[in-house]
């Protein structure tokens, strides 16, 4: 990633496209395969805009497992590693991918598959903050959750029994942050597409058309 001199690392969370797994909230609408197909693309788009980005190191961390052949064939698309989840809610899952790849790395930046607004630009300035001195960056999302979380060192307490999918967890978030004396940087608020106005919004947007193909 410019700026950097092999330091920075850009992690994507996503969950393989499965019918009537993903994306349930949108089944009503789209159908379970339409709603599996939107979340594939939403993928795409993801590890497109990360490998836009120039990261030092790119990967996938997947669910189930590493071994689906959609999540293989769109690691290899944009020449990323795939590695698979670990851990028995998103929480534990996402410390044991910063753990991991902070061992690897001075900085790291994880993006799930939910924000199509999120741009290379945005993954550029996360890194800066994380560059000039901060401990932990975000990209708020206004469901209450976040979109991006970049940290440049390990703090498990920011993923522990957290209430994942609630409209608290960027507030609690910011609360242990200040318990702990960290320093952190919040960008500029996006959206998430998760219910139904969400994909209305999306189709709006212009977002839509830019979503890449499945792989």
């Amino acid at each position: 990633m410019a700026g950097t001199s092999a330091e920075t690392a850009l992690l994507v969370f996503a969950k393989a496209p499965v019918a009537g797994a993903v994306k349930t909230r949108l089944i009503p609408l789209l159908g379970a395969g339409g709603a599996a197909a939107l979340h594939g693309r939403l993928i795409v788009r993801a590890l497109a805009t990360a490998h836009a980005a120039a990261p030092d190191k790119l990967a996938l961390w997947c669910a189930p497992d590493a071994t689906h052949p959609w999540l293989r064939s769109a690691a290899a698309r944009y020449r990323a590693d795939l590695c698979a989840q670990h851990g028995t809610d998103l929480g534990a899952r996402m410390a044991h991918a910063f753990a991991t790849t902070l061992r690897q790395t001075k900085y790291t930046i994880c993006i799930g598959a939910d924000c199509p607004a999120l741009t290379p630009q945005h993954l550029h300035d996360a890194a800066a903050a994380l560059r000039t001195g901060n401990d932990a960056v975000f990209v708020p999302a206004e469901d209450g959750g976040y979109a991006l979380i970049g940290l440049a060192r390990h703090v498990p307490q920011l993923f522990a029994d957290m209430a994942w999918g609630e409209s608290t967890v960027m507030a609690q978030t910011r609360a242990r942050l200040h318990a702990a004396g960290l320093c952190w940087q919040e960008l500029a608020t996006l959206w998430d597409v998760d219910r139904a106005e969400d994909y209305l919004r999306l189709q709006q947007s212009g977002l839509m058309n830019d979503l890449p193909s499945p792989v």
